[in-house]
Formats: structure tokens, sequence, C-alpha cells
């Protein structure tokens, strides 16, 4: 690999769209340190269902064993059949969503790029929540597109600055994003405050697009919680998810949007829709066929992943009362966050637990939080693990 100095020397060469540094960060290379030394490492960042000792069903497999996907038969939404496995996943849970609204892709990071596409020029803006998952800015950039953040408060429990959003919001903003429920807060947005967004949305001519992967992972019932944002009417929204947390299988690349809204711009979106699918026809037609039987075999799946994290965060609430990490207000998804003492940087915090007691967890400036200092743990990690390296997290924000 060429010198940091040469590729930027050469910069002039490529898109302005890479413009990130490719350096790896402090806490990349300690654990690649730690790893090549043949170092323990307890890993509380485990987000790969497939390496987190789950139980899949042998149905997964015989999912493929189908002729039909000898032949190829192009369809730019998806095959009729694995979209109304898709309905069909919506209808188990009570949302009538037809399978003509819904549009199949390779990766919802796949649906984000159409939808940018879709709904943006180059110089455009979409809003994103603060703290997420890092991944707007870089899907954004590949579609010459701004990110602005809008706030997430916390006061023991999470909640959308409203506020925030509104001033957030300029000319050119086409898009707010929501992820219901966050990764990492595990917050969902509440029907308040989607009516709230709704109103500041249609009239501008604004779409909602929200990311809807963990929305399975309730830890409770909460009837102020909104599920989904399929069967809005008000303004254009679309609603995504996928085979890679809804099933945990993140190998399959199968993912989905659900365009909702006005019939007249609904029926405008889908028509461009098609036309940007068609372009790439990117889903694999073994996975469209298995489609149906995925979802079903999934279901194990899921319901193991509920239990486990369910479980993680009783011993987590146990492991670390009485310490000086708090644990915040969790509704969702396979993640907490741990806000502990600010007399070190999260970076520091991070480095120390790696290297004294061998635990890696995620500083939260990963995801964007504003201050310090948190601590990101994903629940969906090994309880053998899990119940040996939460100890270890304690005693070392003890003894620090």
């Amino acid at each position: 690999m060429l010198p940091y100095s040469q590729l930027q020397s050469g910069i002039s060469m490529f898109s302005s769209r890479f413009h990130w540094d490719p350096r790896p960060n402090r806490l990349t290379q300690a654990l690649a340190a730690k790893r090549a030394a043949g170092a323990r490492i307890l890993d509380l960042t485990e987000s790969n269902p497939t390496h987190a000792g789950l139980r899949y069903p042998g149905e997964i497999v015989r999912a493929f064993d189908d002729t039909a996907m000898l032949a190829y038969q192009p369809a730019p939404a998806g095959t009729p059949a694995a979209r109304q496995a898709v309905s069909g996943y919506y209808a188990a849970r009570g949302h009538a969503v037809p399978a003509e609204r819904i549009l199949l892709t390779a990766s919802t990071s796949e649906a984000y790029a159409y939808l940018f596409k879709l709904l943006t020029n180059p110089g455009d803006e979409v809003l994103a929540p603060r703290p997420s998952y890092p991944l707007f800015e870089f899907l954004a950039d590949m579609e010459s597109v701004a990110v602005r953040q809008y706030r997430l408060e916390y006061h023991g429990g999470w909640s959308i600055d409203l506020d925030a959003v509104e001033r957030a919001l300029t000319a050119r903003t086409r898009a707010i994003v929501l992820v219901n429920p966050n990764n990492p807060t595990g917050s969902y947005v509440k029907r308040g405050e989607l009516r709230a967004l709704i109103a500041l949305c249609a009239p501008r001519g604004v779409a909602l697009i929200s990311d809807e992967v963990f929305a399975d992972y309730a830890l409770a019932e909460d009837a102020d919680r909104v599920a989904t944002l399929a069967g809005v009417e008000e303004c254009l929204a679309f609603s995504l998810s996928g085979l890679s947390k809804v099933a945990g299988l993140p190998q399959m690349k199968l993912g989905w949007m659900v365009v909702s809204g006005p019939p007249a711009l609904r029926a405008a979106a889908w028509e461009k829709l098609e036309w940007i699918a068609d372009t790439y026809l990117s889903v694999g037609t073994p996975v469209e066929c298995a489609a149906a039987r995925l979802l079903a075999a999934g279901d194990s799946v899921q319901r193991q992943i509920r239990q486990r994290t369910v479980e993680n965060l009783a011993f987590a609430r146990a492991a670390l009362a009485g310490s000086p990490a708090n644990i915040l207000a969790v509704e969702g998804g396979w993640y907490m966050t741990l806000q502990v003492p600010r007399w070190r940087g999260e970076e520091e915090w991070t480095l120390e637990l790696l290297e004294c007691s061998g635990v890696l967890v995620q500083p939260g400036f990963f995801y964007d939080f504003e201050t310090e200092a948190y601590l990101v743990v994903s629940l969906l990690t090994a309880p053998d693990i899990f119940r040996e390296g939460l100890p270890l997290l304690v005693r070392q924000l003890t003894v620090a």
C-alpha cells in the first residue's frame, strides 16, 4: 500500500467523494497488535449474528433446493413471489402492506443509495439523527449529498429534538432519516414525534426514510411506539428492512423498502425507483426464490436473538449495579450504551479496557455522541463472553 502522503498527493485523480482518512484509529491499531500477539480478546462489540453462537435451522440451507433459481427472469422491483413473502412478513405483525408497494434491494445500504438518487440532486441535504450508526455520511457522500444532523435528547429516556429538526431544515432538505429503533440508543419513534415530523415534511415536500431493521427486537411493549412507517399517507415515506437483522442472515443480501404516501406522489416515486432498480438489477435470483422459506426459518433465529438480548441486558443491570457505569434507557435493538466517568476520555477508556482487561467495547464517538463519556456494548454477544467481560469492565472502571 502507498504511504498516506503519496495517497494524498494523488488524490486529484479521484472523485471528491473519497475524502475520508484511511488511517486506522488508535483502538483499531491496538486491537490488531493484541491479536497479532495472540492475546485473548473478550469482544463485547459483536454485531454479526452468524458469529454469535446462534443455532441456525437446516431449513435455511434447504430453502435453496429449488430449480426455479436456475432460470433468470429479471424483475426490477423483485419477483412477485419474493415481494409477496415480504408482504406476509408485515401481515404477521399486523400491518397490511401490499406487495405492489414493496421494492427489493440487495441491502438497506443499497436502498439508501436508491432513495438518495430518487430524492436529491448534488448538493442537496438529508437530515440524520445524532447519535446513530456511522453510515449515512458515507452513503450520502457517494451520492454527492450533504448530511445535516439533528439531536436525540436524553432525559431518562431518548427523544427526538423536534426543534432541532425544524432548525436543520433548509430549502435544500429532501429527506429526514429515522432509525427506528435507533442504533445504538435503542430508542423508538413515538406517535407524537411522528405526527410532528409529518407536519414538518408534508407542506415542504420532504420525504421520511425510516430504517426499521431492528424493529422486531423490542425489549418490552409500548403502545406509544411506532412500529413502522409503512402506511403513512400524509407525506412520502419509505420503510427499510431486510434479512440481515429480521432473520439474522446478513450474508443472504436481501433488503427491501416499502413506499408509502399520497397516491400521486407514491406512484411517481415508484415509477422512478423501478427505473433505478432496473439499471442495477442487483438482487440475486436464488435469494428471491428462497425468500419465503428464509423468513419462516429466520423466526427461530429471531427468537434466540430476542432471548439473548433480554438476558444479557438483565445480567448487565445486575453486574453494573452500584458501579461507576450507568446503563442508559434502551427500548430495543442489539446494543446498550454505558455512561462512564469523565475522568477518562472514551478513547482512553476503550484502550485501557483492551490493554488491561482484554475487553473490547466501542467508544461513543464512533456513533457521534456529542459529549463524553459513553461506551457501547453489544447485547448480541455470546453469553459466556458477555458474562466474563462485563465484570472485568466493572473492575477496570472501579480501579482506574
